[in-house]
């Protein structure tokens, strides 16, 4: 049987196999444009044209492909001329980690003028986890924000993303767009079983299977304990998980692992493999983990583990008090208590985990991995294997969105032992359903908020019982209980602060790090309260808010402890505030008639970075052609520092970003780099950048002065030399001097992420809502930031659309949800309700006129803050348009229509957690009768 195919004017006649899907025929040839997201249907990110037609290429099979002309994303380009619409999609910046893009250009490209006036439908088909969707409307509409480059004038434009070529032609090398021959393929066995110990496991049928190379599990495994969340300070987390352990604590923990030619051959191996389980007891629900008769999630030593009280299944807790709270509410005249709940939530990062291993030609170990803390991850696999560090690279390559979730060591701990066994390179790499019930979600939380206020509006009491849901490992558990406690308390004044937190084991799939670190589900209580407060006491929410709110150089009070390095370095939180005042003051927009409409908004805190330390390395050189390399360790996922760290430089060094060459997340080219989280990126490795930057500033001018007899002082770097009154020497001279005594221009810069400033964010939505269908609509949105200076307002404006539009799915109908066994029954994308073109608003970004005393440049950080005020901003809009207080999220519109609904007729109804339509039975006990109803 013959076969053939036209890829991007390029003819192949190999067969396909065996149910092979486009998809993957196209990426054996080369064809890395066409990304996996989700193999089946939901996302888009492979879509390729077959004779013109756009289809999803994970769904088409390749055998139909046969005589027919196939283009991906690396054919749109002519003779070296971009398409239009990757010329449009540059200049509008329309991406940010870019794993999507090619399937948005592919789907474009064919629009009609009907479809292109019908936007929301006809982008149906493709997802973005980053963008917003904004900056890709503008791409799709031919709106260009990107200005030209000037030679030390960086700092504050609109500049591209050094990638962007890249990413619109397809050639951007994400973790698995690489050739490596030999390589070698793993699949996982998964546990079916919440809690179970392993009595037998049986892989003689599975090493049969042709193919397979290795069957690995807890006998081959060492056996030591760790954790997959990645800090610089690995005791801030509990040792508490192995390789593969006889033990398994919930539905989807790894059992074995299968490693052969391919991967069909590798999950034949995991079907064929015979276990046989002690089925033991399982708990789901954090409170009954607690209690004493709850089953032990984790019987491991305290100390050694670094659990705080496993017989009680806490992993972590927190318990403070400032002042006294039963004095505080002795003279409140309003008190207002109530429990806020917040669900499971998925990163959905487009780019799912995975990693590949192999020896290079020095018999080093390299792993690649698409990862958001490379140094971390090889110092973790170096103490679990006794590995000496320099005998292992990590190399992150561009990565396909992160939001916290690739702050873990998920895949590459299991990959390198396969590499270590069999000395062959070896691959991983997630289905979407693993990224589910394999990898981590956003801890699920319950908060308990009492508050009193006096009669003038002034806050007397503040009380909260924070309980988290860490699921069966405490990665990140108590690191997120403990900032979850702080800056949600430390924006508001009030002489009587106490908070008891508990972050707790249940037999469920891991939480772990998350956009916003446990901030966003106390915001959601707290800012919920205080709109509640202001209401009781009969004050403006606003004015309530300014009324109490910290001002700049007051201490920041948290009853959870005070962190002596954090300081309010720059203050924009009153102008926040005046955003919305502004807003407030402006017509409320149109609703269709007969709907409710509301107004609600919320402000919120951020620290720009963590506690303890963060630390960055960097490094420029002086390259022979006169430009700069620029090597930091810090990982490019959507986050805009490779974009910002060349602004730096060219900005310090007078010349322009096209001119500093950048190399970054590998090990091999800094000293260290804590990594990507904590909203680091700008504050931390940019800082470092900066230092090195200006260091290399003076090496320049030290040499130039000395070889034209100047003052150093009367010295100073241009684009293509240093300058001193009319005199110059250029920089490729400086460098052709240096080389001839054996020298090279370097300079290296540090940073370690102390002391910290704090940065503050305000959401205001206008909305309306159908009493008849529970149908939500929102009119408006307006979001005001403190970043400080801003570096690219471009790019900065894009984390902050991306972090509304992320929040608002989690805010609206985005829930991982556990079923009565423990397993996850939303593993997939048509059945986990992700945000799509159609559902996300555009948003007014304002940036507020600050500079900070510590931050690079007087930036501050704004990956993670965008996302923390927009659920209680939506919840207080609902509020107002119901007069219903919604206390547990998602707010799906099933719920809005149950409480309007039974609101008339003055029935009561009740929450149902992890599962979907509420039913009449569990409506009992979901609206308690207040002086306005309140539904969980």
């Amino acid at each position: 049987m013959s076969f053939e195919i036209q890829v991007n004017d390029r003819t192949f006649d190999d067969q396909p196999r065996a149910g092979q899907c486009l998809r993957t025929y196209l990426r054996e040839h080369g064809c890395f444009g066409v990304k996996k997201g989700c193999d089946a249907g939901d996302c888009g990110a492979c879509t390729v044209h077959v004779d013109g037609e756009p289809v999803h290429s994970c769904l088409y099979p390749a055998v139909r492909a046969d005589g027919h002309s196939v283009t991906t994303v690396e054919g749109l380009a002519r003779d070296g001329e971009l398409h239009p619409v990757q010329r449009r999609f540059l200049d509008a910046q329309g991406f940010q980690c870019g794993f999507c893009t090619a399937g948005f250009l592919m789907t474009t490209a064919k629009l009609d003028e009907s479809q292109l006036a019908d936007l929301p439908r006809a982008l149906k088909g493709n997802l973005c986890r980053c963008t917003g969707y904004r900056a890709i409307e503008d791409a799709i509409e031919g709106v260009r924000h990107t200005e030209e480059p000037e030679a030390g004038a960086a700092v504050g434009r609109n500049l591209g993303a050094p990638a962007g070529p890249q990413v619109v032609t397809g050639t951007a090398r994400y973790t698995f767009d690489i050739d490596i021959p030999g390589l070698l393929h793993m699949k996982l066995l998964r546990s079916p079983h919440a809690h179970a110990r392993i009595l037998r496991i049986d892989t003689e049928a599975a090493q049969r299977v042709p193919g397979v190379h290795a069957v690995l599990t807890h006998h081959d495994a060492p056996d030591r304990l760790y954790s997959s969340a990645r800090h610089e300070h690995p005791e801030e987390d509990p040792d508490d998980t192995r390789v593969l352990d006889d033990v398994v604590r919930y539905v989807g923990q790894r059992v074995a692992a299968v490693v052969a030619d391919s991967e069909a051959a590798a999950e034949e191996g995991c079907r064929r493999i015979e276990v046989e389980y002690d089925v033991l007891p399982y708990v789901l629900d954090p409170e009954e983990a607690m209690r004493p008769d709850a089953p032990r999630v984790h019987a491991k030593d305290a100390k050694v583990a670094r659990i705080a009280r496993p017989e009680s299944n806490v992993v972590g807790e927190v318990h403070g008090e400032i002042g006294s709270v039963a004095a505080g509410f002795a003279e409140a005249a309003v008190i207002y208590e109530e429990t806020f709940r917040t669900q499971r939530v998925q990163h959905a990062s487009l780019e799912t985990h995975g990693a590949v291993a192999w020896f290079d030609e020095d018999e080093r170990l390299v792993v690649r991995s698409s990862t958001q803390t490379p140094f971390l991850t090889r110092r973790a696999l170096c103490a679990l294997y006794d590995l000496p560090l320099e005998q292992v690279r990590v190399v992150a390559g561009r990565v396909g969105g992160g939001f916290g979730g690739k702050q873990e060591m998920l895949v590459e701990d299991i990959v390198v032992l396969a590499a270590l066994r069999l000395r062959r390179p070896v691959k991983l790499e997630y289905t979407r359903a693993e990224q589910f019930y394999g990898a981590t979600t956003r801890h699920p939380f319950t908060v308990r908020v009492k508050a009193g206020a006096r009669r003038d509006g002034t806050l007397c009491a503040l009380e909260a019982r924070i309980v988290s849901n860490t699921g069966a490992y405490g990665n990140h558990g108590p690191a997120v209980l403990f900032h979850s406690a702080g800056e949600s308390f430390g924006v508001y004044r009030c002489p009587n602060k106490k908070v008891d937190g508990y972050a707790v084991y249940t037999n469920t799939v891991p939480a772990g790090a998350f956009r916003g670190y446990g901030l966003g589900q106390v915001v959601f209580a707290m800012e919920s309260v205080m709109d509640e407060l202001a209401r009781r006491v009969g004050l403006d929410p606003l004015v309530f808010r300014e009324r109490n709110m910290i001002g700049p150089g007051e201490p920041m009070i948290t009853p959870g402890g005070h962190e002596e390095d954090l300081h309010i370095a720059s203050y924009g939180l009153d102008q926040c505030l005046g955003i919305i005042r502004t807003a407030l003051a402006d017509p409320f927009p149109p609703a269709p008639p007969g709907w409710r409409t509301g107004t609600g908004f919320a402000l919120s805190m951020i620290a720009t970075g963590p506690p303890g330390g963060h630390f960055a390395d960097a490094r420029i050189t002086l390259l022979p052609n006169g430009t700069y390399d620029l090597a930091v360790g810090t990982a490019e996922f959507g986050n805009g520092t490779t974009t910002v760290h060349r602004q730096i430089v060219a900005q310090e060094l007078g010349t322009t970003v096209d001119r500093v060459r950048i190399r970054q997340s590998d090990t091999d080219v800094v000293g260290h780099d804590t990594g990507a989280f904590g909203s680091t990126g700008t504050v931390v490795a940019g800082k470092a950048v900066l230092h090195a930057a200006r260091a290399m500033a003076e090496v320049l001018i030290a040499r130039a002065a000395a070889q034209l007899g100047a003052e150093p002082s009367h010295c100073r770097v241009t684009e293509h030399a240093v300058v001193a009154g009319s005199r110059r020497v250029s920089l490729q001279v400086l460098c052709a001097v240096a080389a001839i005594d054996g020298e090279t221009l370097v300079a290296e810069g540090h940073w370690g992420g102390t002391p910290r400033s704090v940065a503050f964010n305000a959401q205001l939505f206008q909305i309306a809502v159908d009493p008849d269908s529970g149908e939500l609509r929102i009119l408006r949105s307006v979001h005001a930031a403190d970043a400080g200076k801003v570096m690219n307002p471009l790019q900065c404006r894009g984390q902050v659309e991306g972090g509304v539009a992320q929040a608002l799915g989690a805010t609206l109908f985005e829930n991982v949800r556990i079923d009565e066994r423990g397993e996850v029954s939303t593993a997939a994308f048509r059945r986990y309700r992700l945000p799509a073109f159609a559902d996300i608003p555009r948003t007014e970004v304002t940036f507020m006129e600050t500079s900070d005393a510590i931050g690079p440049l007087g930036a501050k950080s704004m990956s993670e803050s965008p996302f923390n005020p927009v659920a209680p901003a939506l919840a207080n809009a609902l509020r107002d348009a119901t007069g219903i207080r919604f206390t547990e999220l998602p707010v799906t519109r099933d719920r809005i229509w149950l409480a309007l609904h039974h609101r008339q007729t003055r029935q009561l109804p009740g929450p149902a957690i992890n599962r979907a339509p509420i039913s009449r039975s569990d409506l009992a006990r979901l609206v308690e009768p207040l002086a306005d109803d309140v539904v969980e």
